[in-house]
């Protein structure tokens, strides 16, 4: 029998909304999340692709694996 892949592992993301509050370096970001958390996040490949610029204020979509909490992927822009 063959394995079924479900795509779980992107079931298992965590999406919030946050600010950003600096530029750490290149594509890296701190930002406050929407209840008070300051995270750093990196920008996802979609976004780097697009060359969107993220500047400090903007209201962004990070994305977070259940694994690891403190890191998270800017996935949008609001």
């Amino acid at each position: 029998m063959q394995p079924k892949f479900n795509n779980q592992a992107k079931q298992d993301k965590l999406v919030l909304t946050g600010k950003i509050l600096e530029i750490i370096h290149g594509d890296k970001f701190r930002v406050l999340l929407e209840n008070n958390v300051e995270v750093d996040a990196h920008l996802a490949g979609k976004m780097r692709m697009r060359r969107l610029r993220i500047l400090p204020g903007d209201l962004v979509e990070v994305e977070f694996s259940p694994y690891d909490l403190k890191l998270g992927r800017i996935i949008g822009r609001k």
